[in-house]
């Protein structure tokens, strides 16, 4: 039996549901974000300091962690990022990092930590370089002196993750690919996976927040990590990353 022949509008419209159904199957690559390149989001990096409270979430308690301020300080053509951690309970410690890169991509140049706890003070001071991360050789009592990592491509300072992403064009669907390196930790530079998974309204300090919700699994399959970013501001609200022993980290913006 012949079929009726199709008319021109007809055509396009059922070519037009083929493609809408199809695009979901096809995907898009995630966005390979290159050390280097400016970032399309950076003017969304303000100078000033926000602090977040970190806790422990289990099946029947909060257990608090420390307050974690970060401060942000443009020089020029360069960028300061300074992080500090003050820790509760029964082991007071303080941890202060300082990282510079170049404004406008977050190419990251040095990266110092100082862990204070138990009367105890480690120095801790890394060099990036396109091939290599280093210790820093003029660092007084840098006890990562002999570190030399190589790096197959640049990398991103993985401790600066957050401002980074702040400064990416975040949208529904969005998928952005980069190279990160935990100074002086045990896994070496890799590719890592940020995806838009969608928008959610949480509590923010002074109410509702609508913000992007971000997701990762750091190349450990089954255990994603979420991230809540602010739309107007791209400014993580909250993070929530599960533990090995079913406990949920939880980052948590004060002010």
């Amino acid at each position: 039996m012949s079929h009726p022949p199709l008319f021109p509008s007809a055509v396009s419209a059922l070519l037009a549901a083929l493609l809408v159904a199809a695009a979901p199957l096809a995907g898009a690559a995630p966005q390979y974000v290159e050390v280097g390149t400016p970032l399309p989001r950076f003017h969304l990096l303000k100078e000033g300091s926000h602090r977040y409270l970190r806790y422990l979430r289990s099946a029947d308690s909060n257990t608090a962690l420390d307050i974690w301020q970060r401060d942000i300080h443009v020089d020029g053509k360069r960028l300061q990022i300074r992080q500090r951690w003050d820790a509760v309970g029964k082991t007071p410690s303080v941890k202060r990092l300082e990282s510079t890169f170049e404004a406008g991509t977050l190419r990251p140049y040095t990266h110092v930590r100082i862990t204070e706890k138990d009367g105890k003070k480690v120095i801790e001071g890394f060099n990036f370089a396109a091939d290599k991360i280093t210790g820093m050789a003029d660092l007084p009592g840098n006890t990562q002196k002999q570190l030399t990592v190589a790096s197959k491509e640049p990398a991103f300072n993985f401790e600066t993750d957050m401002e980074l992403l702040q400064a990416l064009p975040l949208a529904d669907g969005y998928e952005a690919e980069m190279v990160l390196y935990h100074p002086g930790g045990a896994a070496a530079p890799a590719r890592y996976t940020f995806r838009v998974a969608g928008s959610e309204a949480i509590a923010g300090p002074a109410g509702p927040v609508d913000c992007w919700i971000v997701t990762t699994d750091y190349n450990q399959p089954g255990s994603v990590s979420k991230f809540w970013y602010a739309k107007a501001t791209q400014l993580m609200v909250r993070q929530e990353s599960p533990l090995p022993d079913g406990r949920v980290l939880v980052k948590t913006l004060l002010d």
